[in-house]
């Protein structure tokens, strides 16, 4: 009998003798058969475990990049796999018309660490956009009393909050944007750490002001340190919402469970995800008090997949490990170690770097090499990064990465940068 399977059927890893596809096969058939909205290293990940991922020819990489965050307890994390491996052999999915064991649990723990009272959960990032953009405007209309349908959003400029079409239609990003019209409207852009420029653009109408507390995919811009405090001010005086963003900052990125700990500003509503999952699965939340979240009634919100058990276990793992484990202090720590290596890079084929925790945005020389090429170098040297727009790119490492290795790869920035400046002279 003839073998029928095809490649989507072989085996995803490798035997002592080598692996099933090389590098470039798996290249190949990816450009072939993916559609090419993203644009990898060429790095084929087959296994993954701590701040270490292996290709699938053997060869080891620092994960510097971390999932965007996702990955924040590392790969494989040994508590997480666990939870995981236990709801997988009793339910994964019963969908929001019934309850389960696991959610009471999960939205009890993420409200508490939050210090807020009700958690609506979801899946992806841009997911948790979404909700809070229509949660707004319902408040806008039912408690604040705007207008019906003349709800406004200011939202900051440079910002990046997913690719919905909803979404993309307040980003200044081209590439996000350009070509996917018409574009929904209702937003108001104003220059990010600019506090006086969102006061001019709140008025009557403002529902909220939506706002990262750390700007990330921009390259890691923190903001000045009254932006959210004077925020804070503008929403309370003209009652309007402020959201914060803390997909990519929150829980334990900069050293904290949300950054906005380190403004002393707590905000209306909080938006998670990424790193709530695990690095698991997609998990997603808006978390506020019941005078936001309760405009929202049985049937004008919801999601399949949102708050399913194998979700909830997650989530309530990440919760646990959090306020038990020693990630925090270990971002803070190491966040320290971060900073201070980087100043030896700045006027040394770098221009500036901005680190807050362990989130780093470096940006190189133009004329040494742009953002992308500085990636495939690191790659060449074991290291894992991410570029961002131009010749930025960014660090965010997982939280269990150590100080040696930490080093290492900083290490290996500098023999970069060292190598670039010795070309170009």
């Amino acid at each position: 009998m003839s073998d029928t399977r095809g490649l989507g059927d072989q085996p995803v890893g490798g035997d002592p003798a080598g692996p099933v596809m090389s590098t470039t096969e798996h290249i190949r058939l990816a450009e072939t058969h993916s559609a090419h909205n993203y644009n990898p290293l060429p790095v084929v990940i087959a296994e993954g475990e701590g701040a270490w991922v292996t290709d699938v020819e053997g060869r080891r990489y620092l994960d510097c990049l971390a999932g965007y965050s996702a990955v924040n307890f590392g790969h494989r994390n040994p508590e997480l796999v666990a939870a995981a491996h236990h709801q997988l052999d009793r339910v994964t999915l019963t969908s929001r018309a019934f309850y389960n064991d696991q959610f009471a649990p999960f939205v009890t723990a993420l409200a508490q660490l939050a210090g807020k009272e009700q958690v609506l959960p979801m899946n992806s990032g841009a997911e948790a956009v979404e909700t809070a953009v229509k949660v707004a405007r319902r408040w806008a209309y039912d408690v604040k009393g705007v207008p019906a349908n003349a709800a406004t959003i200011v939202v900051a400029g440079g910002n990046f909050h997913g690719r919905t079409t909803t979404i993309v239609s307040f980003s200044e990003d081209p590439d996000a944007y350009g070509g996917y019209g018409p574009y929904t409207p209702g937003f108001r852009i104003v220059p990010y750490g600019d506090a006086a420029a969102a006061a001019a653009a709140v008025d009557s109408t403002t529902a909220a002001v939506l706002v990262e507390p750390v700007q990330g995919e921009a390259g890691v811009i923190v903001p000045p340190n009254d932006y959210l405090p004077r925020l804070r001010e503008i929403c309370d005086r003209t009652r309007t919402l402020l959201i914060a963003d803390e997909v990519q900052s929150g829980l334990g990125r900069t050293g904290t469970v949300r950054a906005c700990e380190h403004s002393g500003v707590v905000p209306d509503a909080y938006l998670f995800g990424k790193a709530l999952g695990g690095g698991i699965l997609p998990v997603s939340a808006m978390v506020a008090d019941a005078e936001v979240l309760g405009v929202i009634k049985p049937g004008q919100h919801g999601s399949t997949f949102g708050g399913n058990p194998l979700a909830g276990a997650m989530g309530r793992t990440v919760v646990r490990m959090l306020r038990e484990g020693p990630y925090l202090d270990n971002a803070r720590r190491l966040g320290e170690v971060l900073r201070t290596r980087l100043k030896e890079f700045v006027g040394s084929g770098v221009v500036a770097a901005r680190s807050i925790g362990l989130w780093a945005g470096i940006d190189v020389e133009p004329s040494l090499a742009t953002g992308r090429q500085m990636c495939e170098l690191l790659a060449e040297r074991g290291v894992l990064v991410k570029d961002t727009h131009g010749s930025t790119i960014r660090l965010s490492p997982p939280l269990v990465i150590t100080e040696d290795e930490l080093n290492w790869a900083l290490d290996q920035l500098g023999a970069v940068l060292r190598g670039l400046g010795a070309a170009r002279s």
